[in-house]
């Protein structure tokens, strides 16, 4: 797994969750903006999703593949949860719907580097 698509996962959530605290305190809905920064983070976790896959197949690690699959499919489907219903509640709580869904992914892609570097 690319230490560069890792980093920039981490550093697109971390981006996402500054703007999205930003607003919560502004007592603001979710805009547009932040569903762009989600999508461009979507965008990444897709390539992920592909670069992790191909690693695994071509890997020698001892890397339990379920779970390793698992997780990058579970991190690709929580941003599209996320705004899904971040849409249906068109109000600050969307906002923190948001919020948990880049923080989740960010947790999630934590323990996607330790499945991966558990046979180090």
């Amino acid at each position: 797994m690319s230490p560069w698509v890792y980093g920039a996962v981490l550093v697109l959530c971390a981006a996402a969750a500054v703007v999205l605290v930003v607003d919560l305190v502004r007592d603001r809905a979710a805009q547009d903006s932040h569903f762009v920064a989600l999508a461009a983070l979507e965008l990444v976790v897709l390539v992920q999703l592909v670069a992790g896959s191909v690693a695994l197949a071509r890997t020698d690690r001892d890397v339990d593949g379920v779970t390793f699959v698992g997780y990058l499919v579970t991190v690709a489907l929580v941003p599209v949860v996320g705004a899904f219903f971040s849409l249906a509640e068109r109000s600050r709580v969307g906002t923190t719907i948001l919020l948990l869904a880049v923080a989740t992914v960010a947790g999630l892609e934590v323990r996607l580097w330790d499945v991966w570097g558990a046979g180090d």
